[in-house]
């Protein structure tokens, strides 16, 4: 790489038919779902902007380091035994040791329901708004999310708010013994990612929640999480990630996916690929389990953009709600919130059982609190620096046509550190319309791609004047704003840093929301 690239050191009293998609008015829903390109609609995004209508979210979401110098040690030991263990990327496609670990807990996840989520993208943005649904109607929810933005705390949630470091200190000691057990008897120890399973699943039992709202960490048959018996399996939509690993076609990948879907089970159906649906139905027929499928029994009405997110109209099982604000960005989350609704929906039996809506005003007040922290979330004015954590190609282009449609930049800089093994090429190619310039950098993640590399592939892309290469991170923040703020005060100018949510996650800590 050239030295000249380095610069700048519950009910209403309608009464639809179940999952009747045959309304009048309905039919401009499926004609939009038909004709939206699917690769549009998917990945996790969102921003932590203006809420217009609704208090702070409960807790804090993306939680620093405690400010106990014992309990931040304590915290510490054992974040430095879990990341001992198999790291998220070293698996064995296997429920075995999870098996065993959760039989020799006592099978604390079958203490409560499930929903359970899978998918390419989208998963988390639309399990939190699945947790402020169920919460708005008054059952204690837990929540298993990954990977974390800042901290591992932050995976497993209860009533809407990550667990406290003690709490999540104490329930790794509770369940150590039993980790230790298992391993004794396993070939392989139990992974990182297979141990925090067991401690959300074992936390949930102890509190105790309601339900659980449950995202897979990669694929779904032999997912860690894939020990649940959720009667509601949500699908949001698919596309080509981990391929190494999943298969290297949208139906190849849905069929590791499919695996959630348990017998009798509801199916929320996300908008897919047609090769990837119908896999998806082809299990649903399988195992006798109900589908309602976006663009047909459930969708999005009408969107518009609106200050600090988006006014929206969705149709679901049980009928129609309209002036629902969702305080984030992008067509994909109105798509994301039209999926956690119909999964709510099901979840009270509406569309099946029951033919009736929720109540629209709580329906309104859940999803008027929602966040989605490292989802197009604004963390700085003057210039505006906006964080999103897409990582594969769907969710860059999902989140290009987010940033476009809701701020507007003049002129715009982008901060991009990946890791390694990702289609890095293509991402840049969804961004390269609305970066002026792109400064690529790395996190301190071992799996991090290497800066000099990923500006090789940057250069391909956008052409050598338009690449800086800053490899510490928060150089690489320092030369953005300065690009941006280049232009005249008040210019419009912005700086969107993205590409891993490792890089979304120390950038937030850098600019002082950790």
């Amino acid at each position: 790489m050239s030295a000249a690239l380095r610069r700048l050191s519950v009910v209403s009293d309608q009464q639809p038919e179940p999952f009747d998609a045959t309304g009048d008015e309905f039919d401009a829903i499926v004609d939009a779902e038909t004709d939206r390109d699917p690769d549009l609609a998917v990945i996790e995004a969102g921003s932590r902007t203006l809420r217009t209508q609704a208090g702070p979210p409960r807790g804090d979401q993306v939680p620093g380091r405690p400010a106990d110098p014992e309990v931040d040690k304590a915290l510490g030991e054992v974040e430095q035994e879990l990341a001992g263990r198999w790291g998220e990327t070293k698996l064995e496609p296997s429920v075995s040791r999870i098996t065993a670990l959760m039989d020799v807990l006592g099978e604390p996840q079958r203490a409560y329901p499930s929903i359970h989520i899978t998918g390419t993208n989208g998963k988390t943005s639309t399990a939190r708004m699945i947790e402020a649904l169920l919460s708005a109607f008054e059952l204690r929810t837990g929540r298993y999310t990954s990977p974390h933005v800042q901290s591992v705390t932050e995976r497993i949630s209860l009533d809407g708010a990550p667990i406290g470091p003690e709490r999540f200190i104490a329930t790794y000691q509770d369940v150590k013994p039993y980790v230790d057990m298992v391993d004794a008897a396993q070939e392989h120890r139990l992974s990182f990612f297979e141990v925090l399973t067991g401690m959300a699943y074992a936390a949930f039992a102890d509190a105790p929640v309601d339900v659980a709202v449950v995202e897979v960490g990669m694929g779904g048959s032999w997912d860690a999480t894939n020990v649940i018996d959720g009667s509601v399996a949500v699908v949001t939509p698919i596309d080509l990630d981990h391929t190494d690993r999943l298969g290297t076609t949208a139906a190849e990948i849905a069929g590791e996916k499919a695996g959630i879907i348990k017998q009798g089970a509801a199916v929320i159906l996300a908008q897919q690929p047609v090769d990837a649906a119908q896999v998806m139905l082809k299990r649903a027929v399988e195992v006798d389990a109900t589908v309602a499928r976006e663009g047909m029994e459930f969708g999005v009405v009408s969107r518009e953009v609106a200050v600090g997110g988006q006014l929206l109209t969705l149709r679901g099982l049980g009928g129609e709600y309209g002036e629902v604000f969702l305080p984030l960005h992008g067509a994909h989350q109105a798509h994301n919130a039209a999926v956690a609704l119909a999964a709510v929906e099901a979840f009270f039996g509406i569309g099946a059982e029951h033919a009736r809506t929720l109540d629209a005003e709580t329906v309104r007040s859940a999803f008027a609190s929602v966040v989605s922290p490292g989802r197009l979330e604004v963390v700085r004015r003057s210039p505006t620096v906006v964080l999103d954590a897409a990582h594969n190609p769907a969710g860059a282009r999902a989140a290009a046509e987010g940033v476009t449609e809701s701020f507007g930049f003049s002129r715009l800089v982008g901060v991009v550190g990946a890791s390694a093994g990702k289609d890095v090429k293509a991402v840049l190619e969804a961004f390269e319309p609305i970066f002026t310039e792109i400064v690529v950098t790395q996190n301190s993640s071992h799996r991090a791609m290497d800066a000099d590399e990923l500006a090789a592939v940057a250069v391909e892309v956008f052409g050598d004047e338009r690449v800086v290469v800053e490899p510490r991170l928060d150089d690489a923040l320092e030369a953005a704003i300065t690009l941006a703020e280049e232009e005249a005060e008040y210019a419009g100018a912005g700086v969107l840093v993205t590409g891993s949510v490792i890089t979304v996650g120390e950038a937030r800590l850098l600019l002082g929301r950790g």
